[in-house]
């Protein structure tokens, strides 16, 4: 088996999985593509202050599908349903449990949302 690297989670998640909702989505996955995002964001945001355009939202519309269909897949590596997201928006508790979500192994077999990624020979973290 092999890791899934920064450049192997971005190539997945901006390209083959882009918009896909469905199947299953390792941790490493998710970290890698939530770190790219979070460097996105901040590059945006650097660029748009130095120019002094409040237009950081419309430069970053390109990767809020994938951050969403990966935390979606994400949960559903663990056995829970893609709406669990909504969650986050309970305030104070809703971001620390949606936190410990992403957090949580993968169910160790295949579930209703697909194999087990690590059975099928994806890359594993």
């Amino acid at each position: 088996m092999t890791t899934m690297s920064f450049a192997d989670a971005a190539r997945m998640c901006l390209t083959a999985k882009y918009a896909t909702f469905s199947g299953r989505a390792r941790r490493a996955e998710y970290w890698w593509f939530s770190l790219l995002y979070v460097i996105a964001t901040g590059v945006v945001a650097g660029i748009c202050f130095a120019a002094g355009t409040p237009l950081p939202g419309i430069l970053l519309l390109p990767f809020i599908v994938p951050m969403l269909s990966v935390s979606v897949r994400r949960l559903h590596d663990t056995g829970r349903s893609g709406w669990r997201m909504l969650i986050a928006l309970i305030p104070v508790v809703g971001p620390l449990l949606y936190l410990v979500g992403m957090t949580v192994d993968s169910a160790p077999a295949a579930n209703e949302y697909g194999p087990f990624p690590k059975a099928v020979g994806q890359p594993v973290a």
